[in-house]
């Protein structure tokens, strides 16, 4: 039969006679092509023209590289290592250049073809234009991530609500949170979105120097200051003029130094050791600790004055097992960095190592979970994070204590977090939640039922008073 197959505008429309099989082909919306031995087009059907802005008349006859400009093209070219190997590559990513010149990302898969006697002549590939979800994960990224930080969680959604607002004011930020969670991540980021991103970020731990020490490295000396110091040090307060100063674990400051700190955060001036003249304080000042400063504040350890000027604004940042539904997203990242850093080509995890890393409690945080995965990558070079690329004590620790509930699916459990927050921001109205979550009620109630989520007695309809 005739048919004329549609083409971009400004194209020229080709008429060919189709065979049953090829109007098959032509019936789907993957874009399909064959090539012969010579990496010359063979077939090109409807859907590859669309994707390609390239008639089949144009593509027909051509080298394949010719016609895609892909970045999988040349010595990782798909086609080539299925013909040499006899192994077909089923979803790979990538990108194509198309007519207009504008990069399109897509997914390929490749198979031999071979005659009826059973003898190789080419190759086919199929390949789908992820435009939309591209777009769609973009939207997702600004929804659900801030400069590098990621979290679809409530608890960290919160937060990022109100971050503009933190980085655009002078005041100092308290930020509070577990070992491993991200505090210099986070302050790095208020530096980012703030009026001061052109200055630099400088960073000082106070558990990691000893107290003389310290002293000298937040506020500089003179030459001649002690013994040993032969010529002027700009302290940690001169090298963040203009920009932000990070205070890691502000519990482990000695009560002297304390008093020090004080006054720089009220006058915004300080004395280098050994100076005759006082420095001006041009900083954004963010503190953090894994300590509880209100009982050091009782106990005597920290002073009750500075303890109210730094908690000017405060953030706390909860642990890893309390924002578990950010597992997927924090392991897409650090597969993606570790990528970059080592030049390797993983392609994600699988589900039964992501339901591990899911029933874990990480107390280690982030931070552990980062060592995790660049640990994994010792073992994997390409295709997909498993369990046998995993660090030992994590997968036996997860053989020992995962339990019939918490060995879940990733999907089930994403599930489950994601209904139960959905309902404790709607007080508990399931319908309220429905509409939260973007499902019918009908739907939420059968998922409800199925991962065994309790639906409370009381559920919100009824109360009036909030």
């Amino acid at each position: 039969m005739d048919k004329e197959a549609p083409m971009k505008k400004g194209k020229k429309k080709s008429c060919i006679t189709l065979t049953p099989s090829e109007i098959i082909l032509e019936s789907i919306s993957d874009g399909v092509f064959t090539v012969d031995l010579d990496w010359c087009i063979t077939s090109f059907n409807r859907a590859a023209e669309d994707i390609t802005g390239v008639s089949r008349r144009e593509a027909i006859g051509r080298k394949c590289s010719d016609v895609f400009r892909s970045s999988m093209c040349g010595e990782t070219c798909s086609l080539q290592q299925t013909v040499k190997t006899g192994t077909p590559v089923i979803g790979k990513s990538g990108y194509i250049i198309d007519s207009d010149g504008n990069r399109v990302p897509i997914s390929i898969s490749t198979a031999e073809l071979r005659d009826a006697d059973g003898n190789l002549i080419g190759a086919a590939e199929t390949f789908r234009d992820l435009s939309e979800v591209e777009a769609l994960r973009n939207e997702l990224k600004g929804k659900y991530q801030v400069c590098d930080l990621v979290s679809r969680s409530p608890l960290m959604l919160r937060i990022f609500e109100v971050l503009p607002a933190m980085a655009s004011s002078p005041s100092t930020v308290l930020i509070l949170g577990e070992t491993g969670t991200g505090k210099e991540l986070m302050a790095r980021t208020i530096h980012s979105l703030s009026a001061r991103t052109q200055g630099p970020f400088i960073t000082v731990n106070s558990w990691a120097l000893p107290d003389t020490l310290l002293e000298s490295e937040l506020f500089g000396y003179k030459a001649g200051a002690f013994t040993g110091a032969n010529k002027d040090k700009p302290g940690r307060f001169a090298l963040a003029r203009g920009g932000t100063l990070f205070i890691d674990e502000m519990g482990e400051v000695s009560p002297a130094l304390q008093v020090r700190l004080l006054r720089v955060l009220q006058e915004r001036t300080y004395e280098p050791l050994g100076a005759t003249r006082t420095e001006t304080a041009d900083v954004r000042v963010i503190v953090a600790t894994s300590k509880d400063l209100g009982e050091q504040m009782r106990k005597g350890l920290f002073r009750e004055d500075l303890y109210y000027r730094v908690n000017v604004i405060r953030i706390e940042l909860p642990p890893l097992r309390r924002r578990k539904e950010d597992i997927p997203l924090l392991v897409e990242q650090f597969i993606q960095r570790f990528n970059r850093l080592q030049q390797r080509s993983v392609q994600g995890i699988t589900s039964e190592a992501l339901s591990l890393l899911m029933a874990y409690d990480w107390p280690g945080n982030i931070r552990e979970l980062e060592n995790a995965i660049e640990r994994s990558f010792i073992l994997c070079n390409t295709g997909l994070i498993g369990l046998g690329h995993l660090p030992e004590d994590l997968t036996a620790h997860g053989v020992m204590e995962c339990t019939e509930s918490n060995a879940r699916s990733a999907h089930d459990t994403l599930d489950v977090q994601s209904i139960l927050a959905a309902l404790e921001r709607n007080d508990f109205n399931r319908l309220a939640a429905a509409r939260d979550i973007g499902i019918h009620k009908t739907t939420l109630f059968r998922r409800m039922k199925k991962l065994g989520i309790s639906i409370p007695a009381r559920d919100g309809r009824s109360d009036k008073k909030h």
